[in-house]
């Protein structure tokens, strides 16, 4: 296993930041984390996990490792008449992953379509959308302990799967790496087509029966239609999660914003943080580099040369701004490094 200093990680990160890492290190096998954790020149420094680097921003470089997750490989584990449950590696690019299941007429993982990100991050986020949530068809995962260097299997209850959480970015946090993910797929696949203008699409596509395929195909034009492409716009995809408030609340902001509009959620209502941020006139934004996205407003964007802190300070004013208006607090999705 290569040590490489001085780092270079633009180009591994989609929010595009031109950021280096004091010392960057591939993760390829179960190895090279037990001879890095064993290395007591390693333990001295901070290191920071990375997978497709999707869903974080850094304000500066990185003073410590980069431990690059590079596992890949999948697997069929179990099969029964209903479910085929398939290992993907830590590093399996997440919409290769998606794709392969849908070929294989696998069906759970198509509304999860063109999410950018790696398999073994997706329980971390509880990645989710138009209506589906990692959890509903996680089986399993493995996780190599930092601490002890063993393995442990984690259940869907160990996980403590939640909105865009679990345990992974709560008590569990920094202590594990993700090694591979079990999903439970279904090989009569239930298709889900009530969520964010999807049956519209279909309908647009002349879909009346939609398969899984059509699915993904849909999911993939709305996505393509809305949000910026990380190869050419810096982004993270969306920078806020879409808050839940109780019920009361809800029924309060429709009287006084009678546009406003919600999904019911465990926890009471599921509003459209994209539909705050955009009544609340920060659609298309920019200031310098940093930028709000003209099509959908969720997503914050590095038109160029913005610097991490660019990019919080525009958060910053707009998490102001929407609390003004609507006395709701949007909470960052992104990780901040």
């Amino acid at each position: 296993m290569l040590l490489q200093e001085s780092y270079p990680l633009k180009h591994l990160n989609t929010f595009g930041m031109d950021v280096s890492a004091r010392y960057y290190a591939e993760i390829t096998s179960r190895d090279d984390l037990s001879v890095i954790f064993d290395d007591p020149g390693f333990a001295a420094n901070p290191h920071l996990v990375l997978g497709g680097g999707s869903n974080l921003l850094f304000r500066g470089n990185y003073d410590g490792t980069i431990l690059h997750i590079r596992l890949r490989g999948k697997e069929i584990v179990a099969e029964n008449k209903d479910n085929v449950f398939l290992k993907a590696a830590a590093g399996e690019p997440w919409d290769e992953l998606v794709a392969f299941c849908v070929e294989n007429g696998w069906g759970g993982l198509e509304n999860l379509s063109l999410i950018p990100g790696q398999a073994g991050s997706s329980p971390i986020q509880n990645i989710g959308a138009y209506g589906v949530e990692l959890k509903d068809h996680f089986h399993s995962l493995e996780a190599w302990c930092k601490k002890t260097g063993e393995v442990k299997i984690f259940n869907r209850e160990d996980c403590r799967f939640a909105y865009r959480n679990s345990f992974f970015k709560g008590e569990g946090k920094g202590k594990y790496i993700i090694l591979s993910v079990t999903f439970c797929l279904d090989k009569n696949p239930v298709i889900r087509t009530e969520y964010g203008g999807l049956m519209g699409e279909l309908e647009s596509m002349d879909c009346s029966s939609p398969d899984i395929a059509d699915v993904r195909t849909a999911v993939c034009k709305i996505r393509k239609s809305k949000l910026p492409d990380p190869e050419i716009t810096g982004n993270a995809g969306s920078f806020f999660k879409n808050p839940v408030v109780p019920e009361k609340t809800y029924r309060q902001l429709k009287k006084t914003h009678p546009g406003i509009f919600a999904f019911p959620d465990s926890g009471g209502m599921k509003l459209a943080a994209g539909w705050l941020i955009d009544q609340a006139g920060w659609k298309g934004y920019r200031d310098g580099d940093a930028g709000v996205h003209p099509k959908q407003a969720l997503v914050l964007i590095n038109h160029g040369e913005a610097t991490g802190t660019d990019i919080l300070n525009l958060a910053s004013r707009i998490q102001e701004s929407v609390k003004k208006h609507f006395g709701v607090a949007l909470e960052p999705e992104v990780n901040i490094v």
